[in-house]
C-alpha cells in the first residue's frame, strides 16, 4: 500500500476514534459542568464550567435527603459501596469455587451443570427478581444489606471465566501437589488462588461496577430510606435539579475512576490470566 493511502487510512481511523470519544465524553462533561454553576442558573445542558463547584459540593455529602430526612448522601454512598463490594467479592468467590469443583472433582453430569450455568447468561437478571423477592421476604431479609447482596451472588459469567482459566493450569501442578501430600483445600489455597489473582481482580472490578449500578433490585427489596443506594436515591432530587445532577456525578465517579485507573489490568486479567 502506498504511503499516502496508508496515511489516509490512519487519518480515517483516528477521526472515527475521536468522534466516538467525543460522543461518549461530551454528555459526561455537560453533566459535570452543569453542577459547577450556582443555584438559580440554567443547570443543564451546559458546556461552560462555572465557579460554584466548591460551594455546591461542600455540604452536599452530609445534607439530609429523602422524605423523612433520615438518610444523607454519605450514607447512600456507603450503602452503594457495600453493595458493590459484597456483590463482587461473593460472586468472585462463588464462581471460583464452582469452577474448581467442575474441573478438579468427579462431579456427575458436570457438563450438563455447566451448560445450565451458561444458559443463565441468556436470561436477563431482572427476569428472576419476582421469585427471588418472594424467597427474600420469607427469610426476613427485606430492607437489609444481606437481602440486597445475597440473592445476586450466583454468576454463570464468573464461573465461565474461571473455568476457562483453570483449564489452562498445567496438570503437573496438581500431580506435584499430590506428591507433596496437599489436599484439595491446600491445592486451592496455595496454588490456584495465587495463579488466579489477576483474573479474580479483573472480574471483581467488572462485577463491582455492575453491582454499584444496580437499580431495580434495590428498588424491589428496600423500602426504608436508610438502606437506599446512590442510584436509588436519585428519585429524591429529580433528574433535572442541581442536587440531582450532583448526585449523578457522585454516583458516576467511583466506578469510572476504577475503570480508568485499572483498565489495563482488567484486559490483562480477563484475557491473559496469569501470563
Amino acid at each position: 500500500m502506498p504511503s499516502w493511502q496508508r496515511w489516509q487510512a490512519q487519518l480515517a481511523d483516528h477521526l472515527i476514534l475521536i468522534c466516538g470519544a467525543l460522543f461518549m465524553v461530551v454528555p459526561v462533561w455537560m453533566l459535570v459542568a452543569a453542577t459547577t454553576h450556582l443555584p438559580g442558573a440554567r443547570p443543564f445542558p451546559r458546556l461552560d464550567p462555572g465557579t460554584g463547584a466548591l460551594e455546591n459540593y461542600s455540604g452536599f455529602l452530609t445534607s439530609s435527603a429523602g422524605f423523612s430526612g433520615d438518610v444523607t448522601v454519605l450514607a447512600m454512598l456507603w450503602n452503594s459501596f457495600l453493595l458493590g463490594t459484597g456483590f463482587a467479592a461473593l460472586k468472585v468467590l462463588l464462581s471460583l469455587l464452582a469452577a474448581y469443583a467442575l474441573i478438579y472433582f468427579r462431579v456427575r453430569f458436570a457438563s450438563a451443570i455447566f451448560a445450565v450455568l451458561l444458559l443463565t447468561l441468556m436470561l436477563p437478571l431482572e427476569s428472576r427478581f419476582l421469585p427471588t423477592y418472594e424467597v427474600v421476604a420469607q427469610l426476613g431479609l427485606v430492607n437489609s444489606r444481606s437481602g440486597l447482596i445475597m440473592p445476586l451472588v450466583a454468576s454463570g459469567l464468573g464461573t465461565l471465566f474461571f473455568r476457562q482459566f483453570l483449564l489452562t493450569v498445567p496438570d503437573t501442578l496438581l500431580e506435584s501437589a499430590r506428591l507433596d501430600g496437599a489436599g484439595p483445600f491446600k491445592f486451592l489455597k496455595d496454588i490456584l488462588l495465587p495463579l488466579s489473582g489477576p483474573t479474580a481482580a479483573a472480574l471483581f472490578l467488572v462485577l463491582f461496577v455492575n453491582g454499584w449500578n444496580q437499580y431495580l433490585w434495590p428498588v424491589i427489596v428496600t423500602t426504608e430510606e436508610s438502606t437506599y443506594t446512590l442510584v436509588r436515591g436519585m428519585q429524591f432530587f429529580g433528574n433535572s435539579s442541581l442536587r440531582g445532577l450532583m448526585l449523578a456525578v457522585i454516583a458516576m465517579l467511583p466506578p469510572a475512576l476504577l475503570v480508568i485507573l485499572f483498565q489495563r489490568q482488567v484486559v490483562k486479567g480477563l484475557f491473559d490470566g496469569s501470563h
